[in-house]
């Protein structure tokens, strides 16, 4: 299957800093990624904000990769039970389905961090429960989920596998 690169069209702005109204448009499966402490598997959750990115017009998309457990130390129970506003059952502990994520409104805090190279990012700090009074968000509808991408951009059939391309005498 062929695995495309392709140099970036556009470039981003980025999230601005603060507590933002939210909702959650993806949950993303990266699979098994290394870390300092071995194969981890992780997902990302993504949100779009209700502040407008003026570069687009487009509600901005912030992202939070975590790893994919439930202990009671791990990151992704903390901020799931800081969202709902109260701990996990036994029961759910048992298996928590994040799809059911997709579309639940929220408010997500964006801090800035910067990299040696001077590029600042948004990055999700924090994810609470709206306010009271405030008014849930819907995803937006020209969001695609990554799932769906290849599929919806008439990349490959049906399950969005790519038919190889015939040998080029210089393969690079």
């Amino acid at each position: 299957m062929a695995i495309w690169a392709r140099e970036p069209k556009a470039t981003f702005s980025t999230a601005p800093e603060g507590l933002h109204a939210s909702v959650c448009v993806d949950v993303v499966d990266i699979g098994l990624e290394q870390t300092e402490y071995g194969q981890k598997y992780k997902v990302q959750l993504r949100w779009v904000i209700e502040e407008l990115d003026p570069t687009s017009g487009r509600p901005f998309l912030v992202v939070r990769k975590f790893s994919n457990t439930l202990h009671k130390k791990s990151i992704l129970r903390q901020t799931l039970e800081m969202w709902r506003g109260k701990p996990f059952t036994p029961s759910e502990l048992e298996g928590f389905d994040l799809e059911k994520l997709i579309g639940v409104s929220c408010q997500v805090q964006i801090v800035h961090n910067v990299k040696a190279d001077g590029q600042t990012f948004g990055n999700v700090q924090a994810v609470i429960p709206l306010g009271k009074g405030m008014t849930k968000l819907a995803v937006p509808q020209d969001y695609t989920r990554v799932r769906d991408r290849d599929k919806a951009q008439g990349v490959g059939d049906a399950n969005g596998h790519v038919p190889e391309e015939e040998e080029d005498p210089v393969p690079f």
